[in-house]
């Protein structure tokens, strides 16, 4: 007998389960009136569970904001007291930042240069770090936004120098390889363009006294190919009017011969 009870329990309960599973799936517009009371009455639970939990979470919120302008006002009341130490004010501060950031834009600016146009820069690179080093006796520069900030652009600066890749030339006879400083800056491995010789000749000013004249077994240091510098241009323009002089007064000379 107890089977048979418990057997029937089992059969209810699993129908009730049932029938609560296809209630909860059934459309809106498919519900019984007593099941679409029920349906709003659930809904209406939700809504009062989910307001009450929402002024929960307001009330957090409340509390937090509090918390927060707490800490913003000891914060700024520390702030002022390690200006106050350091002796420094917010616009000292402002202008040291600043004076940073432009630092920053010309280390980003270099670095779209080639490793050869940073060769040539040298100079520049080490003023740009002479400033930087200049800023880091500052006494800001304890602060730990500037602290951190300096060292890493000191390593950004230093990561900028680069050394010029030089190969070196040994001149050729006359006769066999035809060796002038026009035609060794048109060798191909060279820099391929003859108008280039005034750079050989300026790179080497202490071997080539006269660019017209050099000697087989000379090394010359060839640098990587590049624009003219404003050195070498000025060479070039001397060596030319040089030898226009020279030229026009070979040409008086013979004239007055042939009087």
């Amino acid at each position: 007998m107890k089977k048979v009870l418990y057997s029937l329990l089992i059969v209810a309960f699993l129908f009730a389960v049932s029938n609560v599973t296809a209630f909860a799936q059934k459309p809106d517009e498919e519900l019984t009136k007593d099941e679409a009371i029920i349906r709003i009455q659930e809904f209406q639970k939700n809504i009062q569970d989910l307001q009450a939990s929402l002024q929960g979470l307001d009330g957090n919120v409340e509390s937090l904001k509090k918390e927060l302008e707490a800490t913003k006002a000891k914060l700024k009341e520390c702030q002022e007291t390690y200006y106050k130490i350091l002796g420094v004010t917010d616009a000292d501060i402002a202008k040291f930042r600043q004076t940073l950031g432009v630092i920053e834009g010309k280390i980003r600016d270099m670095r779209k240069f080639s490793d050869d146009e940073l060769a040539d820069k040298k100079d520049e690179i080490q003023a740009l770090e002479n400033e930087l080093n200049t800023l880091r006796g500052n006494k800001i520069t304890i602060i730990r936004e500037f602290y951190d900030k300096i060292i890493s652009l000191a390593r950004d600066i230093r990561s900028l120098y680069r050394e010029k890749k030089i190969k070196n030339y040994t001149v050729g006879t006359w006769a066999e390889n035809r060796d002038c400083l026009w035609n060794i800056a048109a060798k191909a491995d060279i820099y391929g363009d003859p108008f280039q010789w005034p750079k050989i000749w300026q790179n080497n000013t202490e071997q080539i006294k006269n660019p017209d004249i050099i000697f087989p077994g000379q090394i010359f240091k060839i640098l990587p190919p590049g624009p003219k510098t404003t050195d070498e241009m000025k060479a070039e323009r001397k060596y030319w009017r040089k030898k226009h002089a020279m030229m026009q007064k070979q040409e008086e000379g013979a004239g007055k011969k042939g009087e």
